[in-house]
């Protein structure tokens, strides 16, 4: 644990902490000494297993499936009941599913229509839920897990997930721009091509090849490698640059 940055005492909660993106941030947090909520939708044994690794203390799982806003009313209510108050919201729970443009309209409503509930819906009632109880407690921090094709466009099997990254960087300035008078801070990470089994489904279609051949630094990136900007965000040492949206993409998309 660092001097510079010491999350002890705040609570966190991260949406999708099971696997991936996600457990990599749950584990980077608790390593500085944060508190962290992690919501899971359907891997229960691998987020026990985490929570058991990183000690019930720290780490408390909560079940919520991201489409039902019910559910994530409920997780909302238990995170903030564990340890009486929520310092940091980190969303990162996502899908990724390819749909081809051919698809029969049935099929293409489907897909999108499930991708914005999970991947911006349920961000926007989550950090509607952690303004009102920012305005509480004082302040708080609100991140989302984005991606470089919510600026640059996204490949046409993944359209949806595109514009639904789009939508939350539209959603976490607006906050920033609108609730930093409540001591409220937003950032954005622009994520690249992470090493992890949701990229897979890219990866199968249009190959490791082609994708790494944009990359400068010749590789993929790791889960720690946005856990790392997350945490720094989460600390609140980059107050003054809220509404900042940070490149976490390996120098292959710089904005």
């Amino acid at each position: 644990m660092s001097d510079f940055i010491d999350l002890k005492g705040k609570t966190v909660l991260v949406t999708g902490g099971s696997r991936g993106i996600g457990e990599g941030i749950v584990r980077g947090l608790v390593a500085e000494g944060a508190n962290v909520v992690l919501n899971y939708t359907s891997s229960r044994e691998r987020a026990e297993a985490i929570a058991d690794e990183l000690g019930r203390d720290r780490c408390l799982p909560v079940q919520a499936y991201m489409d039902r806003w019910e559910d994530l009313d409920r997780l909302w209510a238990e995170a903030v009941a564990w340890k009486g108050r929520i310092d940091v919201l980190v969303n990162n729970a996502a899908v990724r599913q390819p749909v081809p443009i051919t698809a029969p309209s049935k099929e293409w409503d489907e897909h999108w229509i499930y991708t914005l509930r999970v991947n911006l819906v349920a961000t926007a009632h989550l950090s509607r839920m952690a303004v009102l109880h920012f305005q509480e407690t004082g302040g708080g921090i609100i991140i989302g897990i984005s991606a470089r094709i919510a600026v640059r466009g996204d490949r046409p099997d993944f359209f949806h997930d595109g514009a639904s990254k789009g939508g939350m960087n539209s959603l976490l300035r607006g906050i920033a721009r609108f609730y930093a008078k409540d001591n409220i801070q937003t950032y954005i990470l622009c994520v690249g091509v992470i090493n992890t089994k949701q990229a897979d489904d890219m990866l199968n279609i249009y190959g490791a090849e082609e994708m790494l051949s944009e990359i400068p630094f010749g590789h993929f990136g790791t889960p720690q490698d946005v856990a790392n900007v997350v945490v720094f965000c989460a600390s609140g040492r980059a107050r003054y640059s809220s509404g900042t949206t940070i490149d976490v993409t390996g120098a292959s998309f710089i904005h």
